[in-house]
């Protein structure tokens, strides 16, 4: 995406503009996002990325190009399609029922969403890799005294004027050397999110709209019909409602006691907090036969501690560490820091 010339905005200070997209509220909208990110990194086998954390977030979107239409609208309306490989994967919810679908697989799953009553508490959020308010909210929540802030300029984007501010970790644990959050300057929505590493010049990960509207989208956006030949399959209802994907900004949810996620045995648990959190994921099997998972790890450094023996795998961002006991550790953080979080990590 290549910017116009910088606009002309009032000047705005870093803790006005900080304060108007923690608050901003908009009751709908609707776009193109194109995400972009070059980690230099494989994805990692039984990693699926903790969405609670920035380092959940970015491991999401190891490498490649993605191209997804978005819709949300407030309190419970959102639609996410993503376009990859002449194929269309599609989640959407009208608030009663959400889809999943898949047309290259030619599959559809359609759960019927329970009765509730609203508590007043945003909904936990589906594929928010593709929303570039919930991969900056992530980032805002590592906002701690390690964090400067400051307004770094302005730039068009999507065709609308935008602040830019910029997130600078002051820790040497992350690998992470800025963050800028393009932000609306009508609507204080950040459009457009870019992550540059310690080292380097070019963003290692960049998500933003390519246009937007700030229209709500109309009810039959939300609505989904299977093409004729989908095999749709209807599980049980569940009891609480899922994850769906919300995209409207609200306040920070309280922050986890000690910055720690419990998570059972094959899901993510985030350990630590801000810049320095780590996502592990128990489970991942070593099969010493030549399976992926031993192919990805064929000349990486082995190390060991007190929490054991493994393999450490780095990149210019993302760096991972694959224990014998089956953990994955992996973070915008340092080989380091991740050898101390498994150190204090529930086996």
């Amino acid at each position: 995406m290549v910017a116009d010339a910088s606009p002309k905005l009032p000047d705005i200070s870093a803790q006005e503009l900080l304060a108007k997209v923690q608050t901003a509220k908009v009751d709908g909208l609707s776009g193109t996002v194109h995400s972009s990110a070059d980690l230099g990194l494989p994805a990692l086998p039984g990693v699926t990325g903790g969405s609670d954390s920035a380092s959940g977030t970015v491991t999401e979107m190891l490498s490649g190009e993605h191209t997804a239409r978005v819709a949300f609208a407030a309190p419970d309306k959102a639609r996410v399609s993503v376009l990859d490989n002449m194929a269309e994967r599609v989640w959407t919810t009208d608030g009663k029922s959400a889809w999943a679908y898949d047309s290259g697989k030619r599959e559809a799953v359609k759960l019927q969403l329970p009765e509730h009553k609203s508590s007043g508490k945003p909904e936990k959020k589906a594929p928010q890799s593709y929303n570039p308010q919930d991969v900056a909210k992530q980032f805002l929540d590592a906002i701690d005294p390690t964090t400067k802030v400051d307004v770094s300029g302005t730039e068009k984007v999507a065709g609308r004027d935008a602040y830019k501010l910029r997130l600078t970790p002051k820790t040497d644990k992350t690998t992470v050397g800025s963050v800028t959050l393009a932000v609306d300057s009508k609507t204080w929505i950040p459009l457009q999110v870019s992550v540059l590493p310690r080292t380097g010049t070019d963003p290692a990960v960049e998500i933003g709209f390519t246009d937007v509207s700030f229209a709500v989208p109309s009810a039959s956006t939300f609505a989904f019909t299977p093409p004729k030949g989908v095999e749709v399959t209807q599980p049980k209802a569940p009891t609480t409602r899922p994850d769906v994907p919300k995209g409207l900004p609200s306040k920070p949810e309280a922050k986890p006691e000690n910055g720690k996620k419990p998570g059972t045995a094959n899901e993510p648990t985030v350990l630590g907090e801000g810049w320095s959190s780590v996502v592990m994921v128990r489970g991942v099997k070593l099969t010493g036969n030549g399976g992926p998972v031993d192919q990805f790890l064929a000349g990486a450094q082995t190390v060991e501690g007190s929490w054991g023996k493994g393999k450490i795998v780095t990149s210019k961002m993302v760096n991972a560490l694959i224990t014998d006991d089956g953990r994955v550790f992996a973070g915008l953080v340092t080989p380091q820091t991740l050898q101390d979080a498994a150190a204090k990590a529930p086996r």
